[in-house]
């Protein structure tokens, strides 16, 4: 979980208004590891007491979950951790496959050393974490992986708004982490992106990102028979 929450706004006192960013970042992450499954209620009163906040910075944290379809709330009933939603997951996909496309050619266009050691340092962290089994380590050093490429050309913005659109492929990239063999194959496909940004080649960049990208939804059959529960009907 660590690796999820770092950068969070610091946690206030008085509830103010990093309070509702607090609480909304770190359910955000619980969500999005499935430390909260699909199907779990969120209590209101048992978030006021896990966090030390009032109501209001507890309610306008769920409120930016549901605006990202991450809870469904059922008023004067309960707030419940939203189902995985297929449609949403192949947008979210579709948009991040879009802009990282564009990413990786252009860092390949004018190739950086510190870049590809910045990158290259992040899969070695990874392969560690992979040694270890650490699933959620490895997702986060995964986000950060992919995110340091948006930094490098100035589009910050634009990583937290798939960030936002994110949250049910994310959920899907999780839930499947664990599978025999897949984070080797993340480990081999972080590695080629690299590779061919290092030596200035913008075709090799995107093809390596297109399939490293498209991969996700592949799997959706058979995790729906494993977890049935976790999806939306």
């Amino acid at each position: 979980m660590v690796e999820f929450l770092a950068g969070l706004p610091a946690r206030s006192r008085d509830g103010s208004k990093s309070g509702a960013s607090f609480v909304c970042e770190v359910l955000r992450a619980e969500i999005i590891s499935l430390a909260l499954a699909p199907g779990a209620v969120l209590s209101r009163q048992d978030l006021q007491a896990r966090f030390g906040f009032s109501s209001t910075p507890i309610r306008d944290a769920l409120m930016r979950l549901q605006e990202e379809a991450l809870v469904d709330v059922f008023p004067q009933h309960a707030t419940v951790v939203s189902p995985i939603d297929i449609d949403r997951a192949r947008q979210g996909q579709f948009l991040r496959r879009s802009i990282e496309l564009e990413l990786v050619r252009t860092l390949a266009l004018a190739p950086d050393a510190a870049l590809v050691e910045k990158l290259r340092s992040l899969i070695r962290q990874q392969t560690a974490f992979c040694d270890l089994g650490e699933h959620v380590a490895f997702a986060a050093a995964d986000h950060a992986f992919h995110r340091t490429m948006y930094d490098t050309l100035g589009m910050t913005e634009l990583w937290h708004l798939v960030r936002r659109q994110s949250g049910h492929i994310d959920r899907l990239r999780n839930l499947h982490l664990p599978k025999a063999g897949k984070m080797r194959e993340i480990l081999a496909a972080h590695a080629a992106i690299v590779d061919a940004i290092a030596a200035g080649q913008p075709e090799a960049a995107q093809a390596s990102l297109r399939d490293h990208l498209s991969r996700s939804l592949e799997f959706v059959d058979k995790l729906r028979q494993s977890h049935p529960d976790y999806f939306r009907a």
